[in-house]
């Protein structure tokens, strides 16, 4: 019998029974375009919690209806969510209605269907981006080469803190990120089997840009 791939520490599985049910149901063949974008942005919003839960906090003063008392707020500045477009456009506006004083980020890249390699056409950050957590989200982490690519740049950019979260992990996908940046936690909510010869992800879910924007 086949054993299970070895999950590196950095790589974080949501095992939560309501990201395993809304996967399930995103995965079908049947699952219309506008079901598929509403599962995608819930999912998100549950990942949002996940990547969020170790914010740092800090005590201020507050007055409640009876009386003034120290509360938890938020420390430091907002936090950045940068999508890979386009895909990456269905998660970040998910987790935007979680996190809304967010900053957000593009990065275009697309995969060249020959090499697998990704090709940069846009990028657009805040200014600050070094002194902001970063979430990279992108649906997909299949050969792993965009996602390495997008981290390298936004590493060039100035951004120190990073996390990468995804719906969908392809093994191979999972050791090219996790060798390029061992730095970066990863966040996704399934690693399948393997890829195929044209670079999808099997089980999979088919391409995740095509079934959120309806385009085949």
């Amino acid at each position: 019998m086949a054993t299970a791939p070895t999950i590196p520490p950095q790589v974080t599985v949501v095992s939560h029974p309501l990201v395993r049910h809304k996967l399930t149901l995103l995965r079908q063949t049947g699952t219309s375009t506008a079901e598929f974008r509403r599962l995608a942005h819930e999912i998100s919003l549950l990942m949002a919690y996940e990547l969020t839960r170790d914010l740092p906090i800090e005590d201020t003063e507050i007055e409640t209806p009876l009386e003034v008392m120290q509360a938890p707020i938020l420390a430091g500045k907002k936090l950045c969510i940068v999508s890979i477009l386009r895909a990456g456009n269905g998660i970040a506006d998910g987790m935007l209605d979680l996190l809304p004083s967010a900053r957000v980020g593009h990065i275009g890249l697309y995969r060249d269907h020959e090499t697998l390699r990704p090709v940069e056409y846009y990028r657009k950050l805040p200014e600050d981006i070094g002194e902001r957590l970063v979430i990279v989200v992108d649906p997909m982490l299949a050969t792993g080469h965009s996602a390495a690519a997008a981290l390298t740049l936004l590493k060039q950019a100035g951004a120190t803190q990073l996390r990468f979260a995804c719906l969908l992990s392809a093994p191979e996908g999972v050791k090219v990120l996790t060798e390029a940046h061992p730095d970066v936690p990863l966040l996704t909510c399934a690693i399948d089997r393997q890829l195929d010869e044209r670079g999808y992800i099997r089980p999979g879910l088919g391409d995740a840009g095509d079934r959120l924007y309806g385009t085949k």
